[in-house]
């Protein structure tokens, strides 16, 4: 989920480890989830969910520390942005195991 925009849910997106590992089943795990998420709504009569900036950075944030601890920090890689002439370098997947991402 992505601050400012209310029930938007993505699949294997940015802060995802879906591009580093097996897409399938990291796939079905973000389905499952999402599904739990809009049952709890539905049971509590929520019409709405949207995530916090504070919680997207907190993601962000350990996305970034995770992957300070490898090379992939220094590497030229479309998974930083460095296929694109100034563009900022930010990695996008997530490399911590899917334990921890499914987890948090």
């Amino acid at each position: 989920m992505i601050a400012d925009f209310p029930n938007l849910f993505t699949i294997s997106g940015p802060g995802a480890p879906s591009d580093l590992a097996n897409m399938v089943p990291h796939i079905e795990q973000h389905i499952k989830w999402i599904t739990k998420c809009l049952e709890c709504l539905r049971i509590h009569d929520i019409n709405m969910t949207e995530f916090t900036l504070e919680a997207e950075n907190t993601w962000i944030k350990h996305v970034n520390d995770v992957v300070e601890k490898t090379l992939f920090r220094t590497s030229k890689s479309i998974y930083n942005g460095a296929n694109i002439r100034g563009k900022p370098r930010v990695f996008i997947p997530y490399l911590g195991s899917s334990d921890i991402y499914m987890e948090k």
